[in-house]
């Protein structure tokens, strides 16, 4: 009998001495803001989350959280094979410095919604400020407030952190824009989109789905079927109201009028490659921020769009989130 107490308690301990990983969760998150848009886009998002080491050995912790937005025409399921989540997550909570990571999936049928309220393609920005924070906090241990929220984003997903965060400044604490887009402003297309039906858009290249996401997240009209939207020109000519929203939804248009809500971050950093596209773009906003005396980590480093991106996800991104997220308490 002894001897059965004895396996007993050994196995117990080599159960505690075992090493705790970090795991990646799938969830399907309804959005009450995504109701109802004229896309069809579904309000039922997939989102992955990517729990820390100690989360299924710590029961009583709890812990912040670091949201993640991918660039356009993608999705969570790529952005999770581009950047190991769960791996990455593991290395930083052998430092101790343990965070829950949120990649919600916002595709939609012309590869995005610039992370904008749209009657056409829906309320994402509504979706990823609120509903997908009320789940979180209802569903994960967290610390449910503003000093221990993070927000981040590559591309597209960039821009979506730097205007949400500028715009929810009750909800998060820092900001990172990894190689943020469409922070210029965007003047008229090709006149040849006026021809386009909608199977032909809806299947059209890079530049046919963004002309047509630009046109659905900033110039809606659900009165103009079948794209709900209009485009920034009419029979060849430039449309000036639709060049005037374009240039309003332009990151650097709109951190002037931001200017308080960004300043009471506790830390903004965003970064650019040599050899980016949408490099322009990326440093305007470093001016802008720097006109406006808003402190900011910045790096301007050697590499493209994306070929740098797993690599300064683990070495940058996280360690600038433990940091900012340093004091935090449930």
């Amino acid at each position: 009998m002894l001897w059965k107490v004895v396996l007993a308690v050994a196995a117990l301990a080599v159960l505690a001495a075992a090493p705790a990983f970090a795991r990646t969760e799938k969830h399907v998150v309804h959005g009450p803001a995504l109701e109802g848009n004229l896309q069809g886009n579904s309000p039922d998002r997939t989102v992955y989350v990517i729990l820390p080491p100690s989360y299924g050995t710590d029961g009583d912790r709890r812990y912040p959280v670091l949201y993640f937005l991918h660039g356009r025409t993608s999705t969570a399921e790529e952005y999770d094979g581009l950047i190991p989540f769960d791996a990455d997550l593991q290395a930083a909570g052998e430092g101790s410095h343990e965070m829950i990571i949120v990649v919600p999936d916002t595709d939609t049928l012309f590869g995005g919604s610039m992370y904008t309220n749209s009657p056409t393609s829906g309320n994402f920005e509504d979706f990823i400020a609120r509903d997908l924070v009320r789940y979180v906090d209802g569903h994960f241990r967290t610390m449910a407030r503003r000093e221990a929220r993070g927000l981040a984003g590559h591309s597209m997903g960039g821009y979506g952190t730097l205007r949400i965060g500028m715009r929810h400044p009750e909800t998060f604490v820092a900001l990172y824009a990894m190689n943020p887009c469409c922070l210029l402003p965007i003047g008229a297309s090709d006149p040849k989109f006026e021809r386009m039906s909608l199977e032909d858009a809806v299947h059209g290249d890079s530049r046919t789905l963004v002309n047509f996401e630009l046109a659905t997240a900033w110039s809606p009209n659900p009165r103009n079927p079948p794209f709900y939207a209009d485009l920034s020109t009419q029979d060849g000519k430039p449309v000036p109201l639709v060049i005037a929203q374009r240039a309003a939804n332009a990151g650097v248009a709109m951190a002037a009028q931001y200017v308080p809500a960004l300043k009471a971050m506790k830390a903004i950093g965003m970064d650019i490659a040599s050899a980016d596209f949408v490099r322009p773009d990326a440093l305007a906003m470093h001016e802008e921020l720097l006109k406006f005396g808003i402190p900011h980590r910045w790096e301007d480093y050697q590499g493209d769009h994306m070929d740098r991106v797993p690599d300064r996800f683990r070495s940058v991104l996280l360690p600038f989130f433990a940091q900012a997220f340093a004091g935090a308490r449930p």
